[in-house]
């Protein structure tokens, strides 16, 4: 294989066909190049979708309520069910298959902020401590609502990073009092998150706003987190046993759709993650078989080669060469020109891609792009170095069958070609 006199003999075949070698070695280059391409861009989309459903915990799932469309038990339809803090103990003690939960009342409206002159009406959201975790809360400064905020109804608010700007400037908000309406509610932390809501939402315990608002003990939805599985019939068995649940607490037909509402992320998240795993085997077949139509290419060259170097074969037979040194030099030359041409669009194709996902992470730590459905759309050097390895294997194919028929040429026959 490091023959000298081998590859200086390579070498010079390859100077006396430029073109053709060129051309031969374009077709190996593009299809290198469009798998980098494809794959890359598939990774993309899917760590796109990722950084979507990153907002929130994967295995979240919503409840709300409506009005009952489906008569059940002797209850006639257009009932209005309504969740209660009963429901939050029953979800919380009485399934193993729910983790984190967290109940929201809805306060009316946009509420009015007040702090000194400032004021202005913004989003508050009630809830339970399990939200930070559950939305994935961050905070800038402070803490967030804690279980002795919720137990004893204390009127303490995280704001959001927005309306503490809006109200307090550059002053320091922790420890002060703002005003809900006339209410005032002291600063226990400043959240922000410009995926959400443009951060303009602000927290306060579920039972204060209860209390504050005249809730009673009414919650109008629910946020859980299940357990991880790993199909998305377990995760949508979930959610029918907790249909099931809170359907005999209140008395609905499970089935009734518009009595209680339910999402369940973990449900989708599956699924959409199968549907990558169905187009990364996709972008491999088309990848591949544009890999393979490049390598047919090289072949076919490599025949032709054969067959106008015919009587040389029969020459170097004639003077004792093995049909193994014919086979190794006909192999050698069809590896090179696809790894060479292999490694050139791998290059190229990584480059590209690598370059897209500078200017994507340029665009995102300028403030901008967060709304952008494509994040680092590389491929990985795992990726990378199997395809090399596909593509040196597929060289050695390529020029199997040609150095097979130089192999097998006839010293005799060979001198007596005339090409």
């Amino acid at each position: 294989m490091f023959d000298v006199d081998v590859w200086q003999e390579i070498f010079s075949t390859i100077k006396k066909n430029k073109l053709r070698t060129f051309l031969t070695g374009f077709s190996v280059a593009w299809g290198i190049f469009m798998l980098m391409i494809l794959l890359g861009s598939g990774n993309g989309l899917q760590n796109g979708v990722k950084e979507q459903f990153a907002e929130n915990s994967v295995n979240i799932m919503w409840m709300w309520t409506g009005d009952t469309s489906i008569p059940y038990q002797g209850l006639k339809e257009g009932r209005t069910i309504k969740f209660n803090n009963a429901d939050y103990n029953f979800l919380k003690e009485k399934d193993e298959d729910l983790e984190l939960v967290s109940s929201r009342y809805y306060l009316p409206g946009n509420i009015m902020y007040t702090y000194k002159n400032e004021y202005g009406s913004f989003e508050t959201s009630s809830c339970h401590p399990a939200l930070k975790e559950m939305e994935k809360v961050k905070l800038t400064s402070g803490r967030f609502i804690n279980d002795l905020d919720l137990n004893e109804s204390r009127k303490v608010i995280v704001l959001a990073e927005n309306v503490r700007k809006a109200l307090f400037k550059e002053e320091d908000a922790i420890g002060k009092y703002v005003k809900l309406n006339t209410v005032p509610f002291k600063v226990i932390g400043v959240s922000f998150d410009a995926k959400r809501r443009d951060g303009r939402t602000s927290y306060i315990p579920v039972s204060t706003a209860q209390r504050i608002f005249n809730g009673a003990d009414r919650v109008h939805t629910f946020a859980i987190t299940t357990k991880m599985v790993n199909t998305a019939e377990e995760a949508d068995s979930i959610t029918a046993k907790v249909r099931q649940g809170m359907a005999q607490r209140h008395k609905f037909d499970p089935k009734d759709k518009r009595a209680m509402g339910s999402f369940n992320m973990l449900a989708e998240y599956i699924r959409t993650m199968k549907i990558f795993q169905a187009i990364k085997i996709f972008v491999w077949i088309i990848g591949i078989g544009t890999l393979i139509a490049g390598i047919v290419g090289v072949s076919n060259i490599m025949l032709i080669l054969v067959k106008e170097r015919t009587r040389e074969i029969g020459i170097r037979k004639a003077l004792g060469a093995s049909p193994a040194s014919v086979i190794t030099l006909v192999l050698l030359e069809s590896i090179l020109i696809t790894t060479i041409a292999g490694y050139i669009g791998l290059l190229v194709g990584v480059g590209i891609m690598e370059g897209i996902n500078y200017g994507l992470e340029q665009m995102l730590a300028a403030g901008g792009g967060e709304r952008i459905f494509f994040r680092n759309p590389t491929v990985d050097f795992t990726t990378a170095i199997t395809s090399m390895v596909i593509l040196v294997v597929s060289g050695a194919l390529a020029g199997y069958l040609p150095a097979r028929k130089a192999a097998n040429v006839k010293p005799i026959e060979a001198l007596r070609d005339e090409n």
